[in-house]
């Protein structure tokens, strides 16, 4: 295994188990696929936006270098790419990062994958206009040094998105009890609250790296439909977009 104090072995074991189930839209990660969904209508709008890219055209992120931190079996990482970005997507995990590179050959995408963490490629020089940090700081050890490694990778024109579960009893109780225990929408284990980040912890490590919070949203999620929808409401989980200050 690859040494790191931002690796918390009982993750990278439980992801590992998963590992050929990334793909399956009726297994344990359908959740994330609708969600995926959803989130790439949200990058995309905001990196046109900021980029000055049009949002109409088939590919609208032509050109942008991006990094999905903790890319897992690449389901965000293919959806990017499609976008047009130039995508690198690293993850700790190696089985993960065969399945997304055999997935992606299938698909005929041209993605970087790597098996690496956050700090060996920023140690290496490397910048990118966008950095994708979803759904990955509560799964690691260290989350100070992890978010000072991706921020460190973000380019000086460049932006950053966040997506993790807020630390709060609502969260609790639709994050944990209500998705994995009663509607067993994510096999158990899946998260700990202990390791869930809130709002303004994730906002002070972005400033400390010279980002800024520019807009937050939250997922809501409707048991009975198993649909998604954006909510201006972070109480049970949010997704930030950061830019690099000035």
């Amino acid at each position: 295994m690859i040494q790191d104090s931002t690796i918390d072995p009982r993750e990278v074991e439980f992801y590992s188990r998963m590992a050929a189930t990334w793909w399956d839209r009726a297994g344990p990660f359908w959740p994330l696929h609708k969600l995926n969904d959803l989130r790439i209508a949200y990058i995309r709008d905001k990196l046109c936006a900021h980029f000055n890219q049009n949002s109409g055209i088939r590919k609208p992120l032509e050109g942008l270098r991006v990094l999905d931190v903790g890319c897992g079996g690449g389901i965000l990482s293919e959806s990017m790419a499609r976008l047009g970005a130039l995508v690198t997507g690293i993850d700790v995990v190696e089985k993960n990062i065969r399945i997304a590179s055999t997935h992606a050959a299938e698909e005929a995408l041209d993605i970087d994958y790597r098996v690496a963490t956050a700090a060996e490629v920023a140690a290496s020089g490397e910048r990118f206009d966008v950095v994708l940090n979803m759904e990955v700081v509560e799964h690691v050890a260290d989350v100070a040094a992890f978010m000072r490694d991706c921020t460190t990778l973000t380019a000086d024109s460049g932006v950053m998105f966040v997506a993790t579960i807020n630390r709060t009893p609502k969260a609790w109780l639709f994050a944990i009890v209500g998705a994995e225990y009663i509607l067993r929408w994510l096999p158990r284990g899946t998260h700990r609250w202990s390791m869930f980040q809130k709002p303004r912890e994730i906002e002070t490590y972005l400033e400390a790296g010279g980002l800024a919070v520019q807009d937050a949203v939250g997922v809501a999620a409707n048991p009975f439909a198993r649909s998604l929808r954006v909510t201006p409401s972070t109480a049970v989980n949010y997704m930030m977009f950061s830019t690099r200050l000035p």
